[in-house]
């Protein structure tokens, strides 16, 4: 069964060049929160050894002397165009799994196995003309594959125009090729893991590969012969139409300015359980307990330095923000300290389950239930029709004062009227 994996290039820096073509051929990095480190780089700053996670105060020299561009990250634009990316991708196969904000999967079973390669070509230009994303394109009959052969097609290594088809290679090929890619390329296998395999020996895709996958399980574990035999063209990952249910829900983020009071941290506590109670009912999941947490910063070696946190059981599993910014509130008030510059903090909901799975209680209320539920489904309404925080709970306060630092951040171009791109 053939798939494609389909991953967007360099997407924040692609982003950022769709509204602004002067940026095309010049080197842009994007930045993280805060305009911390960098976490997109255009090819041009890849050629010049600029590595990813690198802090941006500590290039800010070689950015002079090399002309790069820095923009703080831009959410609302890289979501949005995200999401008409996938709308696109969509409509090539009748099942996809979007595996992250860049890159999905699109089951191509039942497809002309000699035509994939001009199928995969009008894909990337249909998304190119569409939205303005340049894409790289792999196939293959297994999802571990289809991530070597997007490997391949980005690094040129194999296949043609940014797409590559392991399908069109006889296994003398696939060996060739594969003894000149190293192990860690290999989707799933991180520095730890290669470490310990080049002691084995195990240096490229093709030693990998070639290993006995009861070695393998007896020296890792299940899920590295898994991926062993999907090397081999054994599919043991199944494609995933619709995510798991999440675990765990977390929301939290690092502040602009260091933080002192215990209400500028509420502020923060409440609107951090506010997002994540959106996001568990976007699941239809209830949550049983929330965990908050608070810390400095502990590269500040010069302040003293406290992090708390603490979980608050809640009495029946809910969804209602209200009953989950009160949790999360009076967690705070039982760790927080007085006296310290607080540089993050962050709520996690915990013990999540299905929402239908909940019985009701001989003491419950179902027609106060029904009055929550008619609530949150209102509230959710309005912030999808006037846009996300435009009706909140009071005590997430003002987010001027949580507002990260992002001095180099482009126009909302897609999701704000008043930030619209103007043609000149």
């Amino acid at each position: 069964m053939p798939l494609a994996l389909v991953d967007c290039n360099n997407f924040y820096v692609s982003c950022e060049r769709v509204f602004n073509p002067k940026l095309e051929g010049k080197p842009v990095v994007v930045l993280s929160n805060n305009d911390g480190c960098v976490v997109s780089r255009s090819s041009e700053v890849k050629a010049l050894g600029l590595k990813m996670a690198e802090p941006w105060f500590k290039l800010e020299k070689l950015a002079r002397q090399h002309g790069i561009i820095a923009f703080s990250s831009n959410y609302a634009l890289y979501g949005d165009l995200s999401a008409r990316v996938m709308s696109i991708l969509s409509t090539f196969s009748p099942r996809q799994e979007i595996y992250s904000i860049d890159e999905c999967f699109l089951d191509l079973d039942g497809f002309d196995p000699q035509a994939l390669m001009t199928y995969a070509q009008t894909i990337r230009q249909t998304v190119k003309r569409n939205v303005g994303i340049p894409v790289c394109i792999g196939i293959a009959d297994t999802k571990t594959l289809a991530k070597l052969a997007n490997h391949c097609a980005k690094k040129s290594l194999a296949g043609a125009d940014s797409v590559c088809d392991f399908g069109l290679m006889d296994n003398a090929q696939r060996r060739e090729l594969f003894a000149g890619i190293p192990v860690g390329e290999v989707w799933g296998v991180g520095p730890r893991m290669t470490r310990k395999l080049l002691t084995m020996g195990i240096k490229t895709v093709e030693d990998l590969r070639s290993a006995g996958t009861e070695k393998i399980k007896n020296q890792f574990s299940v899920v590295l012969a898994r991926t062993l035999s999907e090397l081999n063209g054994i599919p043991c990952i199944e494609l995933e139409e619709a995510g798991t249910p999440r675990q765990q829900i977390m929301v939290s983020r690092s502040f602009g300015s260091a933080v002192t009071g215990l209400e500028d941290l509420s502020e923060s506590v409440a609107h951090f359980a506010t997002g994540a109670a959106e996001k568990l009912r976007q699941d239809g999941s209830v949550a049983a307990s929330v965990c908050v947490y608070i810390r400095t910063n502990p590269f500040r070696g010069d302040e003293p330095q406290y992090e708390h946190s603490t979980v608050v059981p809640l009495g029946q599993p809910t969804d209602n923000t209200m009953k989950l910014v009160g949790a999360a509130l009076h967690g705070l008030k039982a760790i927080y300290r007085n006296g310290f510059r607080y540089k993050k903090s962050g709520v996690l909901l915990m013990g999540l389950q299905a929402r239908e799975t909940i019985r009701a209680s001989l003491f419950d209320d179902s027609a106060k239930q029904a009055k929550s539920d008619s609530l949150m489904c209102t509230l959710d309404a309005i912030n999808h029709k006037m846009g996300a925080g435009s009706l909140t709970v009071a005590a997430s306060g003002s987010q001027s004062r949580r507002a990260m630092r992002r001095e180099r951040k482009s126009l909302n171009y897609t999701t704000d009227w008043n930030e619209l791109p103007v043609a000149e």
